[in-house]
């Protein structure tokens, strides 16, 4: 009896000291982004005045309205749009064939070819930067892809190099998920008469959509936030992605913090949009399978 209570109390304990860290966790995350609120709906003359630690006299929407308008946000937005929605569309579809390819089909390379994918996320992307550099000025594009008719400085360059990145980690998600499916079903639908492209496309992909809205939302911010290769590729400042941008308005308005923290916030709308609408399929991918063998 006293072993029991001992037991109990130990993992009432446990619990405890893991929910005071979740919450401390969460303060620690939260408290942030509600202080950047809170210095963006101030006035900067307010904040010269009282300092950014003080209660607020006045909270006004006019550092949004000018950050919007005066660093010409919209335009690096839609760069970012660009540059994300077909990367993320081009990484899935991509990887869901090398998954099902990987997963369903038996032949001699599966498990090289699945291991060849994932050594590819142990790549630093630093490493590559300085061929990856000179392959961009020697590769020609087509005028109506790339102003300047190179790799280097165009949308088309970024798209390639972050489906490169993105793709080895979408492959070996997808080909574990899809080894979690029922074998039958694709076995039926051959019996059947079924092609290739028609089991993966109308039986296996439907059935990955879980998983698929998971990686949708992690692609989207992955690649909408990333910096390093923005600002390496693109020499123009007007096709650079919003995150960039956010480097460039700092340099213009390096006094009025207030401004920069609103740009922040708008620039990370979106990514917050996009997590809202998969929300449920997010947790779902993140879930399923999780308890099967």
């Amino acid at each position: 009896m006293k072993v029991q209570t001992r037991v109990l109390r130990r993992r009432a304990a446990a619990r405890t000291a893991s929910t005071a860290f979740m919450l401390v966790m969460t303060v620690l995350w939260v408290v942030p982004i509600l202080f950047a609120l809170y210095v963006a709906l101030r006035p900067i003359s307010e904040t010269n005045r009282y300092g950014y630690v003080s209660l607020p006299h006045r909270l006004t929407l006019d550092n949004f309205a000018d950050a919007w308008t005066q660093s010409d946000m919209w335009r690096f937005f839609l760069n970012s749009v660009y540059v994300t929605a077909p990367a993320v569309l081009i990484t899935l579809f991509l990887a869901s064939t090398a998954a099902y390819v990987l997963s369903r089909l038996s032949f001699r390379f599966n498990v090289p070819l699945l291991i060849l994918f994932t050594a590819g996320n142990l790549l630093p992307q630093q490493v590559i930067i300085t061929p990856l550099y000179r392959i961009y000025l020697a590769i020609h594009l087509p005028t109506w892809m790339s102003g300047s008719g190179l790799m280097y400085n165009s949308y088309a360059g970024l798209i390639v190099i972050n489906v490169s990145f993105q793709l080895g980690f979408c492959v070996f998600v997808l080909s574990n998920y899809m080894k979690t499916l029922p074998a039958g079903i694709d076995e039926a639908a051959l019996i059947d008469g079924a092609s290739l492209w028609t089991r993966f496309w109308r039986l296996t992909l439907p059935l990955c959509r879980p998983a698929l809205a998971a990686l949708a939302t992690l692609l989207t911010t992955w690649i909408y936030n990333d910096f390093f290769w923005a600002i390496t590729l693109i020499s123009t400042g007007d096709r650079r992605p919003i995150t960039s941008a956010l480097a460039n308005l700092q340099g213009q308005f390096v006094a009025n913090q207030n401004l920069i923290a609103a740009a922040a916030l708008i620039a990370a709308t979106p990514t917050l949009v996009v997590y809202v609408l998969l929300q449920k399929q997010f947790i779902a991918g993140l879930s399923l399978g999780s308890s099967k063998g």
